[in-house]
């Protein structure tokens, strides 16, 4: 016969100021793993929607990031003839050469200044990006102008839309704020291919090509064909591929995040230990009388458990609530293959509080099976002599 889930929860309510204790320290052992694992998801999130499944990156041979590759104009026109890539509204072929650079921005969260990467594009790359201006309009063609994205303008006070931004061999005037949804271009920089390459020194080469195929089967041909191509010497990976290994920019702070979580957590357990180890002895005649009243000591061991776990609950819940208003905040990461910082969201998303829940309940397995299994152990005259 089972012991009635009522007399777990009344005994919670009773000790109240221990109940909130311990499940306030199981609670912040939680909210620092929800909010790494929230900040590993938004990461993931915004280089997931940042890659087009028909476009192809074009990198020199041997690079893994845009910022240390080179592509000659001749390869780009070689490029540009190949079978196989779309053309937009106006017949052009829909390949954008594009010039990658870093500058350095001060922000609100480092006023020594953070790495920004700057995109010198053409109007065929932002029209083969699916995004929209969120204020002002777009940079023009020949002018000393940039668009910024949202993350962009919110992080770094100085990259607000009318200001000036001083880069290269002069000022450039912000003109736009643009609005990518949630991918990774929101914390980049934008101005006219042209006249960033003349800024940066780059006439000769840019930094990279991005490829746009008229269909599924007509990438995997661009792809075979570029990268078969000896006299192009280039490296070729679809567009969601190369946003994918980016995502390793997140890993250390993963990595950490999670071994501070164990940490606090062996912590929560001591903790709750401790708490459910009281409980069994300020309640040894109660022990005692569960067991006259024919309760078995499998029925005793699966009460104090269960009172352990609900115990935990109640801190998984309340873990996830204090984790709850980073949701949606922007921050940014450095990246090693970029060496700029990246700029994201936290994404406390269903998944990472389920997360946070589960890990909340094996906490309290940890803490409650001994404690439990030592009140199923008391004999009953000892239990009912017991103060």
């Amino acid at each position: 016969m089972a012991i009635p889930l009522a007399y777990n929860l009344r005994n919670l309510i009773v000790r109240k100021t221990t109940t909130v204790m311990t499940a306030l320290g199981i609670g912040l052992t939680v909210a620092v793993l929800v909010a790494d694992l929230a900040l590993v998801e938004g990461l993931r999130t915004a280089f997931k929607a940042t890659g087009h499944p028909l476009q192809i990156l074009v990198m020199r041979k041997g690079s893994n990031a845009e910022l240390n590759s080179s592509v000659t104009r001749e390869a780009l026109q070689i490029l540009k003839a190949k079978p196989g890539i779309a053309v937009n509204s106006a017949n052009e072929p829909m390949a954008s050469p594009e010039i990658l650079s870093v500058i350095n921005l001060p922000s609100v969260d480092s006023p020594t200044g953070m790495n920004v990467t700057v995109r010198g594009l053409s109007q065929v790359g932002v029209g083969m990006r699916e995004l929209k201006i969120q204020r002002g309009r777009w940079f023009q063609t020949g002018q000393r102008e940039v668009v910024v994205g949202k993350s962009v303008a919110k992080r770094y006070p100085n990259a607000q839309l009318g200001k000036h931004l001083r880069f290269g061999r002069g000022e450039w005037e912000v003109v736009g704020v643009f609005d990518a949804g949630e991918s990774a271009v929101n914390g980049e920089i934008w101005g006219e291919l042209n006249q960033v390459s003349s800024d940066f020194n780059r006439l000769d080469t840019v930094s990279s090509v991005l490829i746009r195929a008229s269909d599924a089967a007509a990438a995997q041909a661009l792809v075979n064909s570029v990268s078969e191509d000896r006299q192009l010497g280039v490296s070729v990976l679809r567009e969601p591929e190369y946003y994918a290994q980016q995502t390793s920019a997140g890993a250390p702070l993963q990595f950490f995040g999670l071994l501070v979580a164990v940490i606090m957590a062996i912590g929560s357990s001591f903790a709750a230990m401790n708490t459910m180890y009281a409980a069994v002895a300020r309640r040894a005649k109660e022990i005692g009388t569960l067991r006259v009243l024919g309760f078995s000591r499998g029925s005793i061991l699966l009460s104090f458990l269960i009172e352990s776990l609900l115990l935990a609950l109640i801190g998984g819940v309340l873990g996830c609530l204090l984790a709850l208003p980073i949701n949606g905040v922007t921050t940014g990461i450095g990246s090693f293959a970029t060496f700029s910082e990246i700029a994201f969201d936290f994404r406390v998303s269903p998944s990472t509080m389920l997360a946070g829940i589960i890990f909340a309940l094996i906490v309290g397995v940890v803490g409650g099976l001994f404690p439990a299994s030592n009140a199923a152990r008391k004999e009953i005259l000892t239990a009912l002599r017991e103060i």
